[in-house]
């Protein structure tokens, strides 16, 4: 008699569905989040590159270095603010503005960094007319998910974001011509 019960079991086909879903729904759940996770990383990433980029304006056309109303370091993080309002904590940007003799100096200009990874800034120093300028900004993105970030990005679940554009300011500083 128990024999029989143990074959009818066995051939019962009710509940398989719930089973192979019960099965696959953690997985599924997870590649999810990641997909997720990653696609909001890259868009801090890339608002981090066009927000340095936007700023990046005001020091090639003279703006910031002919503004004298405010620290040339304040209004580069205005800029940047303005533009970077969505996944970035603008407070958390740390911002290097260098000065160079030639394009061939950016190999010495590697960017330092502390104990813990983060970049640190060597100051704001814009230059002047027809100057070569290294920009640098970087920020520190903490994933949203634990479980996701820890396999993306290690034990503390944050990424260090690096922008780094090198360009020649325009001749901005004209000189009066008189008759």
């Amino acid at each position: 008699m128990p024999y029989k019960f143990i074959k009818r079991w066995g051939r019962d086909k009710k509940g398989t569905t719930a089973v192979e879903f019960s099965l696959l729904v953690i997985p599924y759940l997870v590649l999810t989040l990641a997909i997720i996770e990653l696609s909001i990383m890259y868009a801090a990433a890339s608002l981090l590159e066009g927000a340095t980029s936007s700023a990046a304006r005001m020091i090639r056309t003279g703006q910031l270095q002919q503004n004298e109303s405010m620290a040339p370091e304040d209004q580069f993080r205005d800029a940047l603010c303005s533009y970077a309002t969505v996944l970035i904590d603008c407070s958390d940007i740390v911002i290097e503005v260098e000065t160079m003799e030639s394009f061939s100096d950016f190999d010495e200009m590697a960017p330092t960094f502390d104990e813990d990874g983060n970049m640190v800034s060597s100051g704001v120093s814009a230059g002047g007319s027809n100057d070569r300028v290294l920009i640098r900004t970087a920020v520190r993105y903490t994933l949203m998910t634990p479980f996701i970030g820890t396999l993306l990005a290690g034990a503390d679940s944050s990424i260090l974001f690096m922008s780094t554009i090198v360009l020649q300011t325009e001749p901005y500083e004209f000189e009066d011509i008189e008759d």
